[in-house]
């Protein structure tokens, strides 16, 4: 590993990026042309210290989940992430899905603007790439997983904790939908053994699962109705909304609600609620 090298890239990469670039504010006394070493470490999701021993060629190893959160936080391009990863000695995973995944630079972009309506970038299997913090407020952050686990469908139909999100009642509206989704991504990317494994697992594990996907129902999900359960603010109702990337391989989910509503004054209190005491699972 090429720990100078990395450092240098990495404060490189930083010093390009104005703060308005990744919804952070100015400040009257900002004497770094780009952002801080802090304000990466937080968009990153890691502390300030670690941050600050990569920039400084101290001897940290960044694990691949460390590299794709710097990748996004430093909006690099797709060659850039890549040279990021040769840099710290760790083989390039797949660019499209899975935890370590590259967002679409579109995508992240627009993602950078919603700063006040909840709002991620998901995967075709709902893996959880990137939120926001109202994002992180309303869902809070997804497990830590791998593999198929990192899928909110595969936990929707293997692991009850990952219900609670919507009441009950919601439950067979959801199934469905997912399952009809789920479909139309596997027509999507043909014969595909990452979608084949889900399916086979998903099939041998939730009998909800197999009756449903013998309906042979197909809809990309873009639009739908909401019912969140929230700790503290109770049931939300909101509109969850989907833009596509090109290739279809990822998504930009938000949620809002008519202004007015109940579900507007409640996202409104997001802010102030903040991510305290979250529920661990997040609906994709």
């Amino acid at each position: 590993m090429n720990h100078s090298a990395l450092a240098a890239f990495l404060k490189s990469r930083r010093d390009r990026i104005r703060p308005s670039d990744v919804g952070l504010p100015t400040g009257p006394r900002r004497r770094v042309p780009g952002l801080r070493r802090e304000e990466v470490a937080h968009l990153a999701g890691l502390s300030a210290d670690y941050y600050t021993e990569l920039e400084r060629g101290r001897g940290a190893q960044p694990s691949a989940q460390v590299l794709a959160a710097l990748a996004r936080a430093l909006r690099l391009n797709g060659d850039e992430r890549d040279h990021l990863f040769h840099l710290a000695d760790r083989p390039v995973p797949p660019a499209a899905h899975g935890p370590t995944a590259h967002v679409q630079p579109g995508l992240l972009g627009l993602l950078d603007q919603l700063t006040t309506t909840p709002a991620q970038v998901i995967t075709d299997l709902h893996e959880t790439l990137v939120q926001n913090p109202p994002a992180v407020a309303l869902l809070g952050r997804p497990p830590a997983s791998r593999g198929p686990r990192a899928s909110f469908v595969h936990r929707w139909f293997t692991d009850p904790e990952a219900r609670t999100i919507y009441p009950p009642e919601d439950h067979p509206h959801h199934s469905r939908v997912f399952v009809a989704d789920l479909q139309a991504v596997a027509a999507r990317r043909g014969s595909d053994s990452e979608v084949s494994r889900m399916v086979t697992a998903l099939r041998a594990r939730s009998p909800e699962f197999a009756t449903l996907w013998d309906t042979h129902d197909v809809a990309l999900r873009r639009t739908d109705h909401k019912r969140i359960v929230h700790p503290a603010l109770g049931v939300i109702e909101l509109d969850c909304h989907s833009l596509f990337s090109e290739d279809g391989r990822q998504r930009l989910l938000w949620f809002s609600a008519p202004p007015g509503t109940e579900g507007a004054t409640q996202l409104s209190l997001l802010s102030v609620i903040g991510t305290q005491d979250m529920t661990p699972s997040t609906p994709a």
